[in-house]
């Protein structure tokens, strides 16, 4: 019987930190979904994951007598797809710059570090999307939206729109799961489709313009205006300006402000007026910080916002910077612009100075944060962010 496992490479994790932190790189969404369940839609069946030891409880690995192991960071297509499903026993496939997509063996415990000289070679000659850099999950947030849209919606029928007094255009480029709540909104769908999943809201005044999803029982607030290339993950309360971003889900950006160019883990929080700079004003490509280096390098993009660890929270009327990197379980708040880098873990901001967050009070909140969306926050979670704060402890030095 075969198995699908979905593998992290140590390079990549590195690079995708600090969502990497709390997840396997196959549970990052870009898109409708995250690339774990867009290999679940591809290849019907079960999948598992090869990633941090510490993860593991959470993120298994099911291994059976033919296992098939695909790179965490690769976002399928049909013809992707198929290459993978005809792979031989003992085989790696390639991409044309050398990178492991996938590998099929029975050796026992291989993981990417093996040596591959055992296995036959095929070179994958058609292109692929590989997430390498967090700013990659923006970037290809707007064509994976349409992928993932063709795939969920083929030989399927949308619920009907019984609003009178929401406006469409391109209807045809619209798609309603059951349940869910649209009133005096206007969508566009002229540039990209719009995907409105399960029991999702979209209140009075909302404006959004495709490509957009916004996924199961989450709230797109009143006079919202969404821009193209965005996604809103499930259980998600957004408001304000959303441009190009990607908010994995559980997370709440409930009031206005400005978010462009951006990627918010889950369980995140921006308080009222909190806004973000994704273009520097001397229109130089935007550098922000590598867990790889440890230094500031650049995106090589003129637009680059934020992106946020899971657990993260920022009070009102808090600034971001152009090209901002916050860990995971940090506490931002006060004036001016932010550091560019917050480590996880960290209590504060520029003006006031920052501390150590505290991981007995961090995992209270996390745990009470949890646990108002009636999802129990167990010790597996607790284990995990208890490893989080240890890994990044050397790197809280204020």
């Amino acid at each position: 019987m075969r198995s699908i496992i979905l593998f992290d490479d140590p390079k990549l994790r590195l690079q995708l930190l600090p969502f990497t932190y709390t997840r396997p790189i196959a549970g990052i969404r870009c898109g409708i979904l995250t690339i774990a369940e867009k290999w679940n839609a591809y290849l019907q069946t079960e999948i598992s994951y090869q990633t941090e030891a510490y993860l593991s409880d959470r993120f298994p690995l099911v291994k059976t007598e033919d296992p098939v192991y695909i790179n965490g960071a690769l976002c399928p297509d049909a013809l992707l797809a198929e290459a993978i499903e005809k792979m031989p026993s003992e085989s790696v496939l390639f991409s044309t710059a050398h990178e492991i997509l996938a590998v099929r063996t029975i050796a026992s415990n291989w993981n990417p570090d093996d040596d591959l000289k055992y296995l036959t070679s095929i070179i994958y000659s058609e292109s692929v999307v590989l997430i390498r850099q967090i700013w990659d999950i923006f970037s290809n947030n707007g064509t994976q939206i349409k992928a993932d849209f063709e795939k969920i919606t083929a030989s399927r029928t949308s619920a009907e729109l019984t609003d009178p007094f929401t406006r469409c255009y391109n209807t045809d480029n619209i798609f309603i799961e059951e349940g869910a709540v649209i009133k005096a909104a206007i969508l566009n769908a002229e540039n990209g489709p719009i995907y409105i999943g399960r029991n999702a809201t979209i209140q009075e005044g909302a404006l959004v313009q495709g490509p957009f999803t916004i996924g199961e029982g989450s709230v797109l607030a009143q006079g919202a205006k969404i821009r193209p290339n965005t996604t809103v993950g499930p259980f998600c309360k957004v408001g304000g300006e959303v441009s190009n971003s990607v908010i994995f889900g559980y997370s709440n950006k409930g009031h206005d402000g400005y978010l462009g160019n951006s990627v918010l883990g889950e369980w995140c929080n921006l308080g009222a007026n909190t806004n973000n700079s994704n273009l520097k004003n001397d229109h130089t490509p935007v550098k922000l910080h590598s867990y790889a280096t440890g230094a500031l390098e650049s995106t090589g993009l003129l637009f680059c916002g934020l992106f946020m660890g899971d657990y993260s929270k920022a009070g009102i009327s808090t600034m971001f910077n152009t090209g901002t990197v916050v860990g995971v379980n940090v506490n931002v708040f006060g004036a001016g612009f932010q550091p560019k880098h917050i480590p996880s873990y960290s209590w504060g901001g520029k003006a006031e100075g920052f501390t150590e967050y505290r991981f007995e009070k961090a995992t209270a909140v996390a745990n009470d944060t949890v646990s108002r969306r009636h999802i129990n926050f167990d010790a597996t979670d607790e284990k995990i962010l208890r490893k989080v704060f240890e890994q990044t402890q050397e790197h809280r030095q204020y």
